[in-house]
């Protein structure tokens, strides 16, 4: 009996396990968030940003369609401050670091 209700539970993890594992390219995303945005972003769904005036990232997504921000990515992104340095992301960083901002929605 024991031995039957450890199989089911087992079973019952690997079936959910995948579905709590964040994807390759979500985990590359917040590792680029994590290198290059977390400075002055909050990177995730709860901290607040360690410079005041910059967005948490979870907050993205009520201004732009994430979509959206890849054009943007890939051009460039230019800030009217100096604080913010510009960044221009190639096509594998984009659809990583916006597979992890779809994350925080």
């Amino acid at each position: 009996m024991l031995q039957y209700a450890l199989s089911q539970c087992l079973i019952g993890l690997f079936l959910i396990t995948p579905a709590l594992a964040a994807s390759t390219a979500e985990q590359r995303g917040r590792a680029f968030a994590q290198a290059n945005c977390a400075r002055c972003h909050a990177i995730d769904r709860v901290s607040e940003s360690p410079l005041k005036i910059a967005p948490p990232l979870r907050s993205l997504h009520q201004r732009y369609r994430i979509e959206a921000l890849g054009e943007a990515l890939a051009e460039g992104i230019y800030t009217g401050h100096a604080d913010m340095p510009a960044f221009e992301l190639n096509p594998d960083q984009i659809h990583d670091l916006l597979s992890y901002l779809k994350t925080l929605e």
